[in-house]
């Protein structure tokens, strides 16, 4: 289901791919964070996602009302506090997505899926 709007110039349907992204943007750009993960059903290993493909990592939902959930499994970088991590992430992304859509994001899921050193 997609989000949809309705604002005095028309009726306004917002993808949920579109907030996938823009939601991966936000998250990426975080402290801490170095990318979204996809798992392997088959050999459980978490894969780090680039470019056009972090959305895998992400899973949006709308309801009826237009509340917005979000699903992340991230990778975090080795030697950070992943609760600040994850605070941040949640804290940013959910500001950052109402101001965008004018949607309420009832809750954003975090999947920690890997630790990784940074270059």
């Amino acid at each position: 289901m997609s989000g949809n709007i309705t604002s005095e110039y028309g009726n306004i349907v917002i993808d949920n791919e579109v907030i996938a992204k823009y939601a991966g943007q936000a998250a990426i750009d975080c402290f801490g964070i170095v990318g979204m993960a996809s798992i392997s059903v088959k050999e459980g290993i978490a894969t780090l996602l680039r470019g056009d493909s972090s959305t895998k990592g992400i899973n949006v939902k709308i309801d009826d009302q237009n509340n917005i959930d979000i699903d992340f499994h991230i990778i975090v970088a080795y030697g950070v506090s992943i609760r600040t991590v994850v605070s941040n992430l949640i804290k940013t992304v959910r500001y950052q997505i109402e101001e965008m859509t004018d949607m309420k994001v009832k809750n954003i899921n975090v999947y920690v899926e890997g630790v990784r050193v940074i270059d």
